[in-house]
Formats: C-alpha cells, structure tokens, sequence
C-alpha cells in the first residue's frame, strides 16, 4: 500500500475517533490533513473574533514547512496514537 493509500485509509479511520479526543489533538490533525492535502497556508488568517477557524489556520500554520508526504506520515501515526490510547481507554 502506498502512503497516498493510507493516508487515505486513516483519514477515515479518524472520523471514527471519540468524542473525548481533545480539541489539541483534533487541531494538530487538521492541520497536518491540511498540509498534506493542499501543501503550505494559501489563505490570510481569520480574524479574532472567529476563533474556531483562527485556531484551524493556526494549526495548519504550525506545520507549513513540512513536505506533503511528511505530514501524511505525520498524519498517520497520530490517527494510529489516538486510536490507540481510545482502545486502550474502553
């Protein structure tokens, strides 16, 4: 299976993450599935008093730099961690 693949695989897989997943933890995906999906930041940043979206473009922001196929890596081995610690939480 190519990275392409199962990037793909475990993007769907993070759809099924609980409820109890962190809003950090929620970011820190969007902004690596943004990165990977349509590379570096290409909008301005929100305004302050739309802070859902401000913290959503800061989280992409945080890992602009990173390679499209780094932050799928990246990517899928934090879906593989919090799928983890949720099994390992039931």
């Amino acid at each position: 299976m190519g990275l392409k693949e199962e990037f793909d695989e475990h993007a769907e897989k993070a759809k099924t993450l609980p409820e109890s997943t962190t809003n950090e933890n929620k970011l820190i995906l969007y902004g690596l599935y943004k990165q990977a999906t349509v590379g570096a930041v290409n909008t301005s940043r929100p305004g302050i008093f739309n802070m859902r979206d401000r913290a959503k473009w800061d989280a992409w922001k945080a890992v602009e730099g990173k390679s499209k196929e780094e932050a799928m890596g990246d990517y899928i081995t934090k879906v593989k961690q919090l799928l983890e610690e949720a099994g390992a939480s039931t």
